[in-house]
Order: C-alpha cells, then structure tokens, then sequence
C-alpha cells in the first residue's frame, strides 16, 4: 500500500507540473504487467502501475478510493540520497533532521520543483547536509547558463546532474564547460556522470575567461566591493593597485586565480538572478524612473517661474526704481512732519 501511494503521489506532483507549465494535454502511455518501470508523461518521468491504459486523472481518482489525499510533494531518503519531489518538498530543509540523517546525505536529488525556489534553499541546504556533495536536477526548468551562477553559493560540490528531461539547457553545446568554468573553485569531479579532465578545464577557462573579465571591468568599483567580504576587498584593491605584477603575479589567469579559500574575483561577478528578483528590481527602477521624472519636471516648472519672474522684475525695474525715489523725495521733503513719521514707526516697533 505505501509503495503503491508512493508511485501515486509521484504521479499526481508530475500532472501538477505539467500543468503548470502549460504543456500539451496530459497523455498517460501505461504498459501492462510492468509494476516499476518508467512511462513518458509528455517529457516528465512518472510511474507506471499494473493497469490498464487509462488517463492518469482516472488513475488517482480511483486510487484515492481507499487511501488518504495524495500529497502535492515528496520527501524521501534512499541510502545517502534525499530525493524531494515537488516545491512543498523544499519545505523539509526548515525540520530539525538528526545529526545522523543529516550526516550520511551526500546526493541532494530536486525533481519537479522551479530553479529559482531551489536557489532561494541553497544555504539552507548547505547548512542542514553538510556532507553533501552531489547535486542533481530533473524537470527543474533550467534554461540558461546563468542560472549555473547561483550554484556558486555552495560551500562544495563534486559532481552535478542535470537531466535533458525538463531542463532545456543541457541542449547547450557548451553548458559542461561553462559549468566548469564558473564553479571551478568546487573542482568537479564528474558532470552527468562522466569524470571531468583536465583538458575540459582548460577548454573551460579558454572559452569562458574572456566572460568574466568582460562583466567585472564593466561593474563600478563600489559594485564590485559590494560583492566580497572585507578579505575580498583587500584582495581586490591589490589588484587594481597593480601589486599583482610587481611580486610576480602578472598574468590575467594567476590574479584572477587567488583565492581566499573561494571562487576567483572576476567570476563572483556573474551572478544569477532569479526571476522573482528581476522583477523586483525592475519595478524598483521603473519606480525610481518616475521619481526622478517627477523631480526633474518640478525643478524644471521651478526654474522657469523664477525665470520668468525675473524676467518681469527687469522689465519693470526700471519704472518701479523712478517711483521709489519718487516716493522717498515726497516722503522727505517736509523735514517735520517726516521725524514725526519716523519717531511714530520706532514707538510702533516698541509697541
């Protein structure tokens, strides 16, 4: 009954994904007197059960006939594999896992769950499973290689897994190498299972380099203190002071090397936002755009009232100027009467 509620469960989270992704029409492709093997689910894995061909939507509600409500996510520990099925799965890196469990995971296995909410997890995950160093992604929607860059934030990885299914980017020629080339401090043992060379790092670093010097000679100064730490400022202002090429370490590649036990200067520069971010920050821009819109027209309606003004007063000086003496010459000319008026503005101001 628990392995049949299992396969059900995995089932009902790949139907969700699928309609979350706006897919094609669900199709179930059920073999007969197969308990175990895998049917094609418009491109998603999914189980296959002892029945008959019928849509998947006639599956789980016959199923639920008998069993509790099928879960929308999966948590599973295989061996040293913690298997998550499912965005609610992300959930469990919040439970207080005993030191033991925690210990022996080393392969962290996502399926059915967006990149950009596993990003959001990564240091939880690095902090719950620390002797986790295998990564692996199915139906997940990578589809960049920036995407790559928020793997960076973990404290080791030795091999990642990136399956075709769901995860348009692999269709990418060169997406190993770039892997290589932005994680190279995690030194990677083996991509999609196949050991990596010491030729695919220099392939890497040949095809790539140019990347990441491009992106931080572009960023700002105060940009770039932004991304490290105070060590990693100090190591930047070496760099730029030139300090590199006076004790010997010339070349772009051995300054771009130094590391304080972390990924290499230039690299930290390309990040990866998700798109939750991005929207973020581009609703933060489009709104300080209208500010400054708003700000400038003000000082601009400002600008021209007091041109204006002074414009007048030009215009009008010259009268207003022969009145005034006008004025002063009538006020003055009965000397009496003037200290009288003078004498009753000063009781006035004591007053």
């Amino acid at each position: 009954l628990f392995q049949e509620k299992k396969r059900l469960t995995i089932c009902n989270i790949a139907h969700q994904w699928e309609i979350q992704q706006n897919r094609i029409a669900l199709v179930a492709s059920l073999n007969q007197d197969k308990d175990n093997e895998p049917c094609q689910i418009n491109g998603s894995a999914a189980y296959v059960f002892p029945e008959e061909s019928r849509s998947l939507d006639t599956i789980l509600s016959s199923a639920v006939q008998g069993l509790s409500v099928l879960e929308s996510h999966l948590v599973e520990v295989e061996g040293d594999t913690l298997c998550l099925y499912g965005a609610g799965a992300l959930e469990c890196l919040d439970r207080n896992w005993s030191v033991q469990t925690a210990g022996i995971i080393v392969t962290v296995s996502f399926m059915f769950i967006e990149f950009d909410e596993i990003v959001q997890v990564l240091t939880k995950l690095k902090t719950k499973f620390p002797n986790s160093v295998h990564l692996k992604f199915k139906e997940t929607n990578l589809v960049t290689l920036q995407q790559f860059n928020a793997l960076a934030q973990m404290h080791r990885i030795e091999q990642l897994t990136v399956d075709p299914q769901g995860n348009p980017v692999v269709n990418f020629t060169l997406w190993k190498y770039y892997v290589l080339f932005r994680l190279n401090h995690f030194n990677l043992q083996k991509i999609n299972g196949v050991k990596v060379t010491e030729n695919d790092i220099v392939m890497a670093e040949r095809l790539f380099g140019i990347l990441a010097y491009v992106a931080s000679s572009e960023l700002p100064h105060y940009r770039m203190l932004s991304l490290f730490g105070e060590s990693r400022r100090k190591q930047f202002h070496f760099l730029l002071e030139g300090k590199g090429k006076k004790s010997g370490v010339g070349s772009e590649e051995s300054s771009d090397n130094r590391r304080n036990g972390g990924e290499s200067t230039t690299r930290a520069t390309l990040n990866y936002m998700t798109k939750d971010f991005h929207m973020e920050k581009l609703e933060e821009i489009k709104e300080r755009k209208t500010f400054c819109q708003t700000y400038v027209e003000n000082l601009v309606k400002e600008a021209a009232d007091i041109n204006m003004k002074n414009e007048s007063l030009q215009k009008l000086w010259p009268q207003m100027f022969i009145e005034l003496v006008r004025d002063a010459v009538i006020e003055i000319r009965n000397k009496n009467s003037y200290m009288k008026l003078c004498l009753q503005r000063i009781t006035d101001q004591k007053q």
